[in-house]
């Protein structure tokens, strides 16, 4: 891409990314129109203001914005918006701003993409990096925009949280060290449901990846691996596993974590991590690995991994009330993130699952939910779904359409000794207004009692 030829530019979308796209193009001298569908959350309303930068809401300017040189796509427009497609047949470019932001740095991307566990990886990762001393910034679905950064507080390393939706939009940019934790059925009803277009769309995050770079990747995932053996991987791999296994460069035996990485061999006891169940340790070695790449030392990434604080909304303990723990693993917005909060529950558990269903598969959880779970709550507008799946499963299961429903059942469902857990399977949108917000009524709720 030449992006000196770039004059025009228009931003689809004004969240984080957007505006932060607008205020990198705004700063590299181009003529900038922000433009939104719906309605521009004040937050960034004023920054647009505040920088006089141009926008609309309510809508778009159809002529304006297919005359643009480039476009900027929020993530969260699909491809095949009408508006989109008309600017695909004119050879627009349609980038993201993760791709935008790209033109205008040299810094060295750890990019971390997957269905569940980005989050905590990336602010792992972030952490270990910070403890390390580096100038780094954290980008993506975290953290500020990378777009915002690189033109007012541009940074030698950046960690960011990838999406598919992000990767879509993606062709030049190139990540130094490319991590896919796991690909499981996620955002079905964006891919067609089509499973392998939401494994290629994962699998950009290798583009333009050379011999200098590294790709780190769990071993167990049967869908990585399958995507691996149709793929030309110039980088230097890393796998993980929880098991020896061979060409594993982190694994784990007799209770210690090894690493054997091209730049050295070391170990850390399991127990010194921060974060418990099995999840959470895939998680802390692809951090450690991706820390070695960067050629952190074994003794300050072993110190971060330790006293690193877990992510809200993930597994987050809230409160025990009369002898049963309340659990916020609102984050959980499909089947497989489910599955591995369940993995880690040693107590009987009174599950709440609902929202907004992707096309879900519960049988993935159902071995699971027999062996553990002793009651189910489903909080959402319409639990047909739910309740004819799991019903005869479970001892008791209860039809509740609001948060303070779904907290009167688990009181009635739970007794001393039991877990309440919040681990959804779906999306928020039916009853709330994103999964923090589904998180922190949850909390406020559990805080009452």
């Amino acid at each position: 891409m030449d992006i000196e030829k770039i004059k025009s530019l228009v931003v689809l979308g004004a969240g984080e990314s957007g505006v932060g796209a607008a205020i990198l193009g705004m700063a590299k001298g181009m003529d900038v129109l922000v433009s939104d569908a719906g309605k521009i959350a004040p937050k960034y309303r004023a920054i647009l203001e505040e920088r006089h930068i141009p926008f609309e809401e309510g809508g778009h300017s159809r002529e304006r914005v297919l005359s643009a040189d480039m476009v900027v796509k929020s993530p969260g427009i699909p491809p095949t918006v009408p508006l989109v497609r008309e600017l695909m047949e004119k050879a627009t470019p349609v980038v993201s701003e993760i791709e935008f932001a790209g033109y205008f740095t040299d810094a060295k991307m750890v990019c971390i993409t997957g269905s569940n566990g980005k989050t905590t990886t990336t602010l792992l990762t972030y952490h270990i990096l910070r403890e390390a001393g580096l100038d780094v910034g954290l980008a993506g679905n975290v953290g500020q925009s990378l777009a915002r950064q690189v033109a007012e507080d541009p940074h030698d390393y950046y960690v960011i949280e990838l999406s598919s939706f992000q990767l879509e939009n993606m062709y030049e940019f190139k990540a130094h060290v490319a991590v896919i934790l796991n690909i499981t059925p996620d955002h079905m009803d964006r891919y067609d449901h089509r499973m392998e277009l939401y494994t290629a769309a994962k699998f950009r995050i290798l583009q333009n990846q050379t011999k200098a770079d590294y790709f780190i990747y769990w071993l167990g995932d049967p869908v990585v691996a399958e995507q691996i053996r149709h793929t030309q991987i110039e980088a230097r791999v890393l796998p993980f596993s929880e098991n020896p296994e061979s060409g594993a460069a982190a694994w784990t035996e007799d209770g210690i974590i090894h690493f054997k990485t091209p730049q050295e061999v070391w170990e850390i006891p399991r127990d010194t991590l921060s974060l418990p169940g099995l999840h959470n340790l895939y998680n802390s070695m692809a951090a450690g690995l991706s820390a070695s790449a960067l050629h952190i030392s074994p003794e300050i990434t072993g110190r971060a991994l330790a006293d690193f604080e877990a992510v809200e909304h993930r597994l987050e303990f809230v409160k025990d009330v009369d002898g049963v723990r309340y659990i916020n693993d609102s984050k959980a917005t499909n089947v497989n993130s489910t599955w591995y909060a369940l993995e880690s529950m040693t107590a009987p558990t009174v599950l709440i699952l609902g929202g907004k269903d992707k096309g879900n598969d519960y049988s993935e959880i159902l071995p699971l939910v027999k062996e553990k779970v002793k009651a189910i709550v489903c909080m959402g507008v319409d639990n047909t779904k739910l309740l004819d799946y799991f019903t005869g499963h479970v001892d008791q299961i209860a039809d509740c359409h609001s948060l303070q429903e779904a907290i009167e059942a688990c009181r009635r469902f739970s007794t001393e000794g039991d877990t309440v857990l919040l681990s959804p399977c779906c999306a928020s949108f039916d009853l709330f207004s994103s999964y923090e917000d589904r998180g922190r009524q949850f909390k406020a709720a559990v805080t009452a009692l």
